[in-house]
């Protein structure tokens, strides 16, 4: 008996601590991935269980219908389970972007566009970048405000969000490939900023030095760990790498992408759900999908999908581009390299080497 009664207390206070680790288990279990894929792209996050937390982050994302937008005129799907996603970043000087040394220009306009082919399998992806500088021709598009912008010739690229918002970027871009996007992507730059500094910074390293006043970017040739503010300026700059031009810095951006991608991938999001809902915080919050995105389970659908793909093989591609003849501060598509690469994608096959190839390069 003096046994048994020995044994009986000490059982409640083994369960006790059992419950706690429970509990803590528990709760991390219910941590949810969520995926970005852009800035590039493939950002593999993680969302909150509880929830509230869930409701939060998924009410900070905005969400665009382009089956209303684009209507029935559109490119075909691809032939496989391939899919195509446009990803935008944008340049927005409003709110808290103003904070952020972007420039007084008014409006905003998308500072980065990249188009992601995710071949079928899913272990593999091509970005592929369009200049801001392009020349194009932009279709009439429904607006926000439900009026219609009539189409247009030679326009600058990154013009059209500016005229047309982010469904009309995505009708040009359909027109001028051919392809279908399945999805749509959007992060502003205060988001941008938020979501580096969540994760602790980006390493890159650079082969020169890089100063350049208008970004606020400098940098020594080598290794460096960049914060926020320092990547946006990298992302950015263009006048301290290349020949001054939009073409100089894709490179740089395209190097940035990858590497913030495979710290992303890198982070231990399960073991810290503090850092967790941060970087998810910080994700969402800047965020602008295509309606079939617009939601938390939804891009963790997409983002467990993606789990195959490693950035650090992640292909890189500059849209191939020649100085305009009427305005050499102004490129347009180089063919017949274009029409092969657009191609390729539309058949969700290889691209040549040839379609990789860019006659103006921004002296890089």
């Amino acid at each position: 008996m003096s046994h048994a009664a020995a044994v009986r207390p000490a059982r409640p206070s083994r369960r006790k601590p059992r419950g706690r680790e429970r509990r803590h288990l528990t709760r991390g279990q219910r941590i949810r991935r969520i995926v970005l894929w852009s800035l590039l792209a493939l950002l593999l996050g993680a969302g909150g269980g509880a929830y509230w937390l869930y409701s939060s982050l998924d009410g900070n994302i905005s969400g665009v219908d382009l089956g209303k937008a684009l209507g029935g005129d559109r490119p075909e799907k691809l032939p496989t389970s391939g899919q195509n996603i446009l990803v935008l970043g944008s340049d927005s000087r409003a709110g808290a972007n103003a904070s952020l040394g972007t420039g007084k220009v008014a409006g905003a306009r998308s500072d980065t566009a990249l188009v992601m082919h995710i071949p079928e399998g899913r272990k593999a992806a091509v970005a592929v970048s369009i200049p801001r500088d392009t020349l194009v021709t932009r279709p009439a598009c429904l607006k926000e405000d439900g009026s219609t912008l009539p189409s247009a010739q030679r326009v600058m690229f990154n013009s059209v969000y500016s005229l047309g918002g982010p469904a009309c970027v995505v009708k040009t871009v359909e027109k001028m490939s051919g392809v279908r996007m399945d999805h749509f992507m959007e992060i502003d730059f205060a988001g941008f900023k938020e979501l580096v500094d969540a994760i602790g910074g980006v390493t890159v390293t650079i082969d020169q030095d890089i100063h350049d006043k208008s970004s606020g970017l400098d940098l020594a040739k080598g290794t460096h760990k960049l914060d926020g503010t320092q990547s946006l300026a990298f992302v950015r700059t263009r006048h301290g790498v290349g020949d001054g031009s939009d073409l100089g810095r894709i490179g740089l951006q395209q190097q940035f992408m990858i590497a913030l991608l495979s710290e992303i991938k890198q982070q231990d999001l399960l073991g810290s759900p503090t850092k967790t809902y941060r970087i998810a915080d910080s994700l969402t919050s800047s965020l602008t999908t295509d309606s079939e995105l617009a939601s938390l389970s939804a891009l963790a659908d997409f983002g467990r999908s993606m789990q195959g793909i490693d950035p650090a093989t992640m292909e890189t591609i500059m849209l191939p581009v020649m100085y305009d003849k009427r305005d050499p501060n102004r490129v347009v598509a180089a063919e017949p390299q274009a029409t092969t690469l657009w191609k390729a994608i539309r058949a969700d096959g290889e691209i040549p080497e040839s379609a990789k190839k860019s006659p103006a390069t921004g002296g890089r």
